[in-house]
């Protein structure tokens, strides 16, 4: 049953077709000369086109070993393309923050990221997980930093009023009721160099996200993963970073609407 199910599976995707269709003729060939159904000629020349067929599957085989060893070889060597590296976006990010229990988020105003991801890190601080967000403050200059990197430099209350809504998302996030979870805020009085997202990255199975902002570019922010099996220093080094800006941010208070209970200054 095995073999058949993975027999299926193959043919489905067109894997492996060289392999069965050389199967399939070698044993029709082989039933044809039991029973004398064809000549000796016919046979000879089946029997070749088959060894043909069998040396082509053979060789794309091949072709397919030696290009998988140059990757191989080519990433060892540093050679990484950075189509490989590098992503628009993180795909399967609503589940993952969904799951997990430690999440810790730094951006520029956190608009877009807060506002679609508020279900799900409301159903987390219901579950009991602890929330930590960091963002700039728009009692400071910050505002005007980020409009200077963007292609609105001279518009520095469009930052104002993008982190209004987000500041009112997160101060709902604070409020979740039967919350069992933790949500602390602080402020920026400067743009951070990169935005983070960072998910149980004290686990085996942790994840962080990096988003390489753009300096006045509206096409959009590179983003790359870091997991820690497998990469090395990079990873400690990015969780690190959000420990020390969040340690210069303000503690988000009552003044900024948020429940004094809800968002511990120490």
């Amino acid at each position: 049953m095995r073999l058949l199910r993975r027999m299926r599976a193959d043919l489905s995707m067109g894997e492996n077709l060289e392999l069965y269709s050389t199967v399939l003729l070698a044993l029709t060939l082989g039933a044809l000369g039991v029973f004398d159904v064809v000549g000796t000629k016919v046979l000879a020349a089946a029997t070749l086109a088959t060894l043909a067929l069998l040396a082509t599957g053979t060789l794309t085989s091949r072709r397919r070993v030696e290009d998988l060893a140059a990757l191989v070889r080519s990433r060892k060597a540093g050679e990484l393309s950075a189509e490989d590296f590098f992503t628009k976006d993180k795909p399967g990010l609503g589940e993952q923050v969904r799951a997990a229990r430690d999440i810790r988020i730094l951006g520029v105003t956190l608009s877009r990221t807060i506002r679609n991801l508020v279900d799900e890190l409301q159903h987390a601080a219901r579950d009991g997980a602890v929330i930590k967000v960091v963002l700039i403050d728009a009692r400071t200059d910050a505002p005007a930093q980020a409009a200077a990197r963007s292609t609105i430099s001279d518009q520095p209350e469009v930052f104002e009023n993008r982190l209004r809504p987000t500041i009112d998302l997160l101060i709902e996030l604070a409020r979740t009721p039967g919350a069992t979870g933790r949500v602390e805020v602080r402020f920026l009085p400067f743009v951070p160099a990169f935005g983070l997202v960072l998910l149980d990255s004290q686990r085996a199975n942790g994840r962080i996200y990096v988003d390489v902002y753009s300096h006045k570019s509206a096409g959009g922010d590179a983003v790359f993963a870091l997991v820690p099996q497998r990469d090395g220093q990079w990873y400690p080094h990015f969780e690190g970073e959000f420990e020390r800006v969040w340690e210069v941010g303000r503690p988000a208070d009552a003044s900024d609407g948020f429940p004094v209970p809800a968002v511990p200054t120490v």
